[in-house]
């Protein structure tokens, strides 16, 4: 079928991060041991959790939740990658980039959420530890966890149905490694000014609200630990956050230079590798972080271990 002089596209072509069949080979032996750390470390922490009954508080749920968002967006990215470095054919289609994308979207905005309700049960543990099993109940948890899945679900339709509505009749190249909206966008022979504007204010309006409230959140920690007389008490309240700040740092700073800038300012060669750490390693990286310097985590691994050699 033809629009104008052009044929209507129902299948596209990455481009890839290279081009070099032997940088391919290298990145495809990198990236696939990145893929299983990722996928060992997310699924362990799951199960962990699940195991270990001295594990189930709020903030280990919330823990097991961003291990599973995490899981879910990089296994929406990483395998489909990690096959077209083996291939020359880098071909998708219309229908499969449209899932790949859809996925992807929905599970990074579920995270931003996931990581906001993290910060709030970090500032009710530590600023309201009366309070805690009252504010944290199962109740809560279970509600913060549900609105944080539908956010991800109402942005992942929203851009989705937007973004897939577009008319794509010109080149089908597309100058990335997934289906990601900028390099959608630029491929669209459409008018995206209504896209462009809903995705600078859908995300602004995720990445700002959810910001907003680990900042207040952690405000209020910050305050609370200066007003702790004994240094040994502050140290224990500074490490019980430093994991998380560590993640919403790493996590908030990369998805913020990707979305949140005029379309005019992309470059898609250099936002490819962007792309790469906050789809690929910063879900490698957060069972990492948020168990290396984790007592309880340690000791429940030591646990189950030992309840398994028996």
């Amino acid at each position: 079928m033809d629009r104008g002089n052009h044929s209507v596209v129902t299948e596209f072509i990455f481009m890839g991060i290279t081009q070099d069949p032997q940088l391919q080979i290298i990145f495809f032996a990198v990236f696939l041991a990145v893929y299983l750390i990722n996928v060992v470390g997310n699924v362990g922490m799951i199960i962990l959790i699940v195991m270990d009954a001295q594990l189930h508080t709020p903030m280990y749920f919330f823990l097991c939740n961003l291990s599973l968002v995490d899981l879910g967006y990089s296994s929406a990215i990483a395998p489909r990658m990690l096959a077209d470095f083996l291939t020359q054919h880098k071909i998708i289609s219309f229908s499969s980039c449209a899932t790949q994308f859809a996925f992807f979207v929905g599970f990074v905005d579920a995270e931003c959420y996931v990581l906001a309700a993290m910060a709030y049960d970090r500032f009710v543990a530590i600023c309201r530890p009366l309070h805690y099993s009252t504010m944290m109940s199962n109740r809560v948890c279970l509600v913060l966890t549900v609105g944080s899945y539908f956010a991800g679900l109402v942005s992942l339709v929203a851009h989705t149905s937007l973004t897939f509505s577009l008319d794509y009749c010109g080149s089908n190249i597309i100058n990335h490694f997934f289906c990601e909206i900028p390099p959608l966008l630029a491929l669209s022979c459409s008018d995206t000014y209504v896209s462009e504007i809903l995705l600078f204010s859908l995300c602004g309006f995720i990445e700002f609200s959810t910001i907003l409230i680990i900042f207040i959140s952690y405000t209020f920690i910050l305050v609370a630990i200066l007003r702790i007389s004994s240094n040994e008490g502050r140290l224990k309240a500074f490490s019980t956050c430093g994991s998380h700040l560590t993640g919403v740092t790493l996590f908030y700073g990369t998805v913020m230079f990707m979305y949140l800038r005029p379309t005019s300012t992309y470059s898609l060669d250099q936002d490819k590798w962007a792309s790469v750490f906050y789809t690929i390693i910063i879900p490698m990286l957060n069972p990492i972080i948020y168990s290396l310097r984790n007592k309880d985590v340690k000791a429940a691994f030591k646990r189950v271990i030992i309840r398994k050699s028996q």
